[in-house]
């Protein structure tokens, strides 16, 4: 019970059964992911293509001296591939449960908000059988007008895929 009570904070109510997300643009769609897994946003910046790497990931960069690999997510999730634009930003998470973390970069259309919610409100993703992989998704949330996509950050490369990308950076 007590992590659903409420608590004053210099005049406001913060909430202990919620969660803050940053928001990202991709192709039109909103997306979320746990703000405690970001490092960084930074810039489009050209990335160092490494040969038999998966498709879905760009290169690498090298981040004050960490290499870094660079996920398209255009290409992960199977969407339209587009043009880097003056919006486009890379935003450098920790991907993998806790026994593997690994730095990566998710390259996304646009940066949008960072949203504060409720985990009562977090609706499980749809279930479309085995044609369509949602494993990576944590759950729907409503913000306002628009639905977001919450990312599991644990699920987004599968355990082989991290080892893999261990290997080659």
């Amino acid at each position: 019970m007590e992590a659903a009570r409420t608590a004053r904070n210099r005049g406001r109510v913060e909430r202990r059964d919620s969660r803050q997300y940053l928001t990202f643009a991709l192709a039109g769609e909103e997306y979320g992911v746990d703000i405690l897994r970001v490092q960084e946003v930074k810039g489009w910046t050209p990335v160092t293509r490494l040969p038999r790497l998966p498709p879905f990931v760009s290169g690498v960069l090298n981040l004050r001296g960490a290499i870094v690999p660079i996920i398209d997510m255009r290409a992960r999730f199977g969407l339209e591939q587009a043009e880097h634009g003056p919006t486009t930003v890379i935003i450098v998470i920790n991907v993998g449960d806790l026994s593997e973390q690994q730095a990566a970069g998710i390259v996304v259309d646009a940066v949008s908000d960072v949203i504060d919610v409720d985990n009562a409100e977090v609706k499980p993703p749809p279930r479309f059988g085995t044609t369509l992989d949602s494993s990576y998704i944590r759950g729907l949330a409503e913000v306002g007008e628009k639905m977001v996509m919450l990312l599991d950050a644990d699920r987004l490369l599968s355990q082989e895929e991290l080892q893999g990308l261990k290997a080659a950076v």
